[in-house]
């Protein structure tokens, strides 16, 4: 983890970290549909940053943001988990993923579970989570996305 840190988000970064997430996601090559369908998925409200999951990394700009959800006893849900497109291949990815695992283990976590964008499968994969199935989208009607999880 070189050139940049990994800190909690802060509540006045919540609209700088919506245009990361929707910067983060059309990357990808959705159209503008798709990304309008998912605008409510990637608005990051400063309700969330308020309950101390959401972490980010930074080098004097934002690069990602990660958020967990509690789900069940043991089992957080990786509600968000995106970097900057500037900022791939910087191991930002990794370094965000292991601080978000860790704080759901000071929080009792044993799982997480992932609901995954296609394009980022492989990565969680690499991380070594595994794949548990798949499930329809909260976004984008008829959509199905991989699930994963990575036991803490």
């Amino acid at each position: 983890m070189t050139g940049f840190q990994i800190r909690g988000a802060r509540a006045d970064e919540a609209q700088a970290l919506t245009a990361l997430c929707k910067r983060s996601k059309a990357h990808w090559g959705y159209d503008a549909e798709f990304m309008r369908l998912s605008d409510a998925s990637l608005t990051i409200a400063p309700d969330l940053i308020a309950k101390g999951r959401v972490i980010v990394a930074e080098d004097g700009a934002l690069l990602g943001m990660a958020s967990l959800e509690p789900l069940e006893a043991g089992v957080f849900d990786l509600l968000h988990m995106f970097v900057d497109p500037s900022a791939i291949g910087r191991g930002v990815g990794r370094a965000l993923f292991v601080a978000i695992a860790e704080r759901a283990r000071k929080e009792n976590g044993t799982l997480l579970s992932i609901m995954a964008d296609p394009n980022a499968e492989a990565f969680y994969l690499r991380m070594g989570a595994g794949r548990t199935g798949d499930a329809p989208s909260d976004s984008v009607p008829g959509r199905r996305l991989p699930m994963l999880e990575f036991r803490l």
